[in-house]
């Protein structure tokens, strides 16, 4: 069970912000480090928050790994603070645990720093046995915790100036992101585990699947698990025959995309100009295509990206997690997805897979002008619900997805019709024909 934090009165615990500098800023502020906290807890986030900015450092929060692992696909951090228990009742620190694991696994130079009770020394020597640098005990001093964040910093520096093995580890001060393949779902965990055992090698892989469902960035990833990945991987649209001339400068990581789409003669003379020390990630839509011996070279291993309608509740995590990036980049407040487009997204197959749903979610977050999003703005014109009755209303057959929809739009809006009908697109009229024929 959580310890409440408690951020005790004594000046021993606040750091020393009282000098300040030409611009009126606290001196302290001058090292503007950026930190993760993932915690639920809000009276600790708020108070956490205060005592960082005092500190001059930047302090963004997750309320779980899944709000986590977005925010980590969106910028890079110097540090990460990690409760170890998210579900109210469970002290085991597993769900810490397993989100620390990923978190390394998926960037080798995290600077993680758990968090636990008293009683929790044996999770604190799993933590630091699966890649934690230090932890903290509850309850803690404010200034002893930063102290101990700001340690953790400055060794992770002084080790990435150091050669870390085989795979050269990126500077902490990069402000770039290690590429993250976001995704609960079984398919997707296979995928990474997947891109983490054949990223070291020098194979040739082939990344195949369907259109805007992640191939780049499958193919991005396995390029950052490579010896090669401090490097800028050269990328080759086969298509484009201007392209091509940057086959002969490749070094490192080659990128191919659409071998699949050329003739046996274009194949063949592709095989002839990759050089014989690039390491090549082709993506195609399969490698059925491919000729015996250019399969040989770009399809050692194929990897599958899964559809988005074979991953379960990931399009819902991925929709957040687009609307947190659209929300930042475009200068917006962040919003939230009512219960009616939580029903859509689970029920809906994108024309465009992840990349059409990327772009609908884009789209309902600059037009949103009450920090929410509706199912009426995001409904495709396939599965859209019709805004008035029409003569052949009566022969309309409703499918669960519309059911799913409505009942949510009613829950959420207390079964207010009026409030339901304008989140869904509908006029009440149209809404009750359809509350009636489902019995709602």
């Amino acid at each position: 069970m959580k310890q409440p934090f408690t951020s005790g009165a004594r000046a021993s615990d606040r750091p020393a912000v009282d000098a300040v500098s030409a611009n009126g800023r606290p001196q302290a502020a001058s090292s503007d480090r950026a930190i993760l906290l993932i915690d639920d807890n809000p009276s600790v986030t708020q108070a956490l928050a205060i005592a960082f900015r005092m500190a001059g450092h930047a302090l963004d929060t997750a309320a779980g790994p899944e709000e986590a692992f977005s925010r980590l696909a969106l910028r890079r951090y110097d540090a990460i603070l990690l409760d170890m228990n998210f579900t109210a009742g469970e002290a085991s620190g597993e769900e810490g645990l397993a989100c620390l694991r990923r978190i390394v696994a998926e960037d080798a130079g995290a600077r993680v720093l758990v968090i636990t009770a008293h009683s929790g020394i044996r999770i604190a020597v799993a933590a630091m046995q699966a890649g934690a640098c230090d932890f903290v005990m509850k309850p803690w001093r404010n200034a002893e915790l930063i102290a101990k964040v700001e340690a953790a910093i400055a060794r992770g520096a002084a080790a990435a100036s150091m050669p870390a093995g085989p795979v050269p580890r990126a500077p902490a001060a990069i402000a770039a992101p290690p590429v993250r393949l976001l995704g609960d779902s079984a398919a997707m965990q296979a995928l990474r585990d997947l891109v983490r055992r054949v990223g070291p090698t020098a194979a040739g892989v082939t990344v195949t699947g369907r259109p805007g469902s992640g191939r780049m960035l499958t193919a991005q990833a396995i390029h950052a698990a490579s010896p090669h990945a401090q490097g800028e991987p050269t990328r080759v649209d086969l298509r484009d025959p201007a392209a091509w001339d940057r086959l002969d400068q490749a070094r490192g990581t080659l990128i191919l995309r659409h071998p699949d789409r050329l003739d046996a003669v274009a194949q063949a003379r592709l095989l002839d100009r990759i050089p014989a020390t690039a390491r090549c990630i082709a993506i195609a839509d399969g490698s059925a295509a491919l000729s015996p011996a250019l399969r040989r070279r770009l399809a050692t291993v194929e990897v599958a990206v899964p559809p988005l309608d074979g991953r379960g509740d990931d399009a819902l995590l991925l929709a957040r997690h687009f609307a947190r990036d659209a929300a930042a980049r475009f200068g917006r407040q962040e919003v939230r997805l009512s219960m009616a487009a939580e029903a859509l997204l689970a029920t809906t197959v994108w024309p465009d897979e992840v990349r059409g749903l990327a772009l609908a979610i884009e789209r309902a977050v600059l037009l949103s002008t009450d920090g929410r999003i509706d199912a009426a703005a995001l409904a495709p014109p396939s599965v859209a619900l019709a805004p008035t009755a029409t003569a052949t209303e009566t022969g309309f057959d409703l499918s669960d997805a519309e059911r799913a929809m409505i009942e949510a739009a009613l829950r959420e809006h207390r079964h207010n019709v009026t409030h339901a009908a304008t989140a869904l697109g509908l006029s009440r009229g149209a809404l009750y024909r359809r509350m009636a024929r489902y019995g709602l």
